[in-house]
């Protein structure tokens, strides 16, 4: 039996393979160190690399030694200062060692930890791993697989209906010029010869008589041409692709009033961030909606709903009212599997509290997959979450988390978007 073993290198002189093999081995300290990554990172700087840090201890390899017993024979090297039975002076500068700052090892001996960089695409793997849209699955339209046509260059052959006019005269136009270019070369020679000859003298008629048949000749040759061959006419070609019909769109709902500090609006923030990125790297077919809201609700672009400035009161309701339309005008339910995540720091007017609820209860979550509430906030729960208590324990597409600090972001994105259990 042979063995073959890939060591080829990749561009950077390391061996995917092993460093694949690496990954897998010590895939739960990497885990944890990009939990805690995550909450460390910049809001603007998720989507890169990161350097991952692993003890010394837990990446040391079997080695095979000899027991006890036996004859084994050894040669030591020498040295030049000690024989045997000298005592050694612990070294200077304490227990540690030395006059550094690290924690040193009892016996004065140790390594540093193994540090290690991934890729971006390794980050957001492992990052995103074991996380799904819940209930995506649920859609019956999922099951059904849509045919659409779709334009696919030119054939030669083809119902009339479906000629190409323009490319049909271009094949013409270069079938013609290829197939008379020498003739017209030809015949502007013998229209030259005969100008040559009509100049000179004495007069040669004969000569002059044959230089006209032979022009004649060309002329009515070059006119024999077809205009339009059968050969030059091209038919516009069609193919049928299968579309997936299971189609999601991720509604982001962030409040920006002025109740929402700077540290809330960041850690707001760089939930949404997650979602995106976690969206962007495992599903294909999901479209963003960003919403902002204060006292007025308004759909904005990518960079105005991470970057924008503008803030104002709060009543939560106007975004869940524009949701609704924004659903009711774009996103058919029968079509569309409707996701939602709001992001809020629970101040809202009292009285708009319950109509919130309503809101919810009648017209968003009957057509939605999954809805999650995140209320960022140290303070003591008010209304809105109270509200919203009465809806998480009637409905199951409808999930709510509290996020303190920025270490619990991660494990609170984790939680609401975990892969179910079948």
């Amino acid at each position: 039996m042979g063995h073959f073993i890939d060591r080829r290198l990749n561009g950077k002189n390391k061996s995917t393979v092993n460093r694949q093999r690496f990954l897998r081995r010590h895939k739960q300290q990497i885990k944890e160190s990009i939990s805690d990554a995550v909450n460390s990172r910049s809001i603007t700087d998720v989507e890169s690399g990161e350097n991952i840090s692993i003890p010394s201890r837990d990446i040391s390899e079997p080695q095979f030694r000899q027991g006890k017993g036996g004859r084994r024979d050894m040669v030591h090297p020498g040295n030049d200062q000690f024989v045997p039975g000298d005592k050694i002076e612990r070294p200077q500068g304490g227990a540690g060692g030395g006059a550094g700052e690290g924690q040193a090892s009892p016996d004065g001996e140790g390594q540093d930890e193994f540090v290690f960089q991934i890729s971006k695409d390794e980050y957001l793997d492992l990052l995103f791993e074991d996380l799904e849209l819940p209930n995506l699955q649920k859609n019956q339209m999922n099951k059904l697989v849509e045919w659409k046509t779709f334009r696919s260059g030119f054939k030669a052959n083809g119902v009339p209906a479906n000629i190409a006019i323009v490319r049909s005269l271009q094949n013409s136009l270069a079938r013609r010029t290829a197939m008379n270019a020498g003739k017209r070369r030809e015949l502007r020679e013998l229209e030259a010869k005969l100008e040559e000859l009509r100049s000179t003298e004495p007069a040669r008629p004969f000569e002059e008589d044959e230089l006209k048949q032979q022009i004649e000749a060309l002329k009515n040759k070059i006119a024999a041409t077809p205009f339009l061959d059968t050969f030059d006419l091209r038919y516009k070609n069609y193919e049928r692709k299968a579309i997936p019909s299971s189609q999601a769109v991720m509604f982001c709902l962030m409040d920006v009033s002025g109740s929402m500090d700077q540290a809330t609006k960041d850690m707001a923030k760089r939930f949404y961030i997650l979602l995106y990125l976690f969206l962007n790297r495992t599903y294909k077919n999901v479209e963003v909606v960003f919403i902002r809201h204060h006292t007025q609700a308004k759909e904005v672009d990518e960079h105005e709903f991470f970057y924008s400035q503008e803030t104002g009161g709060t009543i939560v309701s106007s975004a869940l009212r524009l949701m609704d339309e924004i659903v009711k005008k774009r996103y058919s339910p029968t079509e569309w599997n409707i996701y939602a995540a709001q992001a809020s720091d629970g101040d809202n007017w009292a009285d708009d509290s319950p109509g919130c609820r309503e809101l919810l209860e009648t017209s968003i979550l009957p057509v939605s997959r999954y809805y999650a509430y995140i209320e960022i906030t140290r303070r003591a729960h008010q209304t809105l979450w109270r509200e919203y208590e009465t809806l998480q324990a009637n409905y199951e597409n409808f999930a709510m988390q509290n996020i303190r600090s920025t270490e619990d972001i991660f494990p609170v994105f984790r939680e609401l978007f975990k892969k179910q259990v079948s």
